[in-house]
């Protein structure tokens, strides 16, 4: 099993994202904050892919959300999905130390702990943020008002 995000989910959000903007009646202005919120994110994306902070599918899903957020929805967005990700990935460090501790047992402690670097599927993190932002969002505010 492998945590890839295939590339037809973030495209398949971007693109109907925009029928639906058009269907609510999206003001310009909104529609433009919403597409800069993406180029920014994905630009952040990238930039945290190249030091190997997250996946390639990660960055293009963070872009995806941030259409639908916009700004400055994505400001809480990142916030729950920093504090989502620190969780999880505190989650799978511990799970990784339980199932490591057999292994330690047979060799070095130095070998052992070399190889701690748990992969954490970032993905999830993302998604809690985005549910948890919705409320922030122009979305939101049309329903409302």
């Amino acid at each position: 099993m492998t945590a890839r995000i295939p590339n037809y989910f973030p495209v398949a959000m971007s693109v109907v994202f925009f029928p639906i903007a058009l269907a609510t009646g999206m003001p310009l202005l909104f529609f433009g904050l919403h597409i800069a919120t993406a180029i920014v994110l994905l630009l952040v994306g990238f930039g945290l892919f190249s030091f190997g902070f997250i996946g390639g599918g990660d960055a293009k899903l963070m872009a995806a959300a941030g259409l639908w957020l916009g700004f400055p929805s994505a400001l809480p967005f990142m916030l729950f999905s920093v504090l989502a990700g620190g969780v999880l990935a505190a989650a799978i460090g511990l799970l990784f130390m339980l199932n490591m501790e057999a292994g330690m047992r047979s060799v070095s402690l130095d070998k052992a702990l070399s190889r701690f670097k748990p992969s954490v599927p970032y993905g999830f993190a993302l998604s809690a943020g985005a549910i948890l932002a919705i409320p922030f969002t122009w979305w939101m505010r049309v329903g409302a008002g």
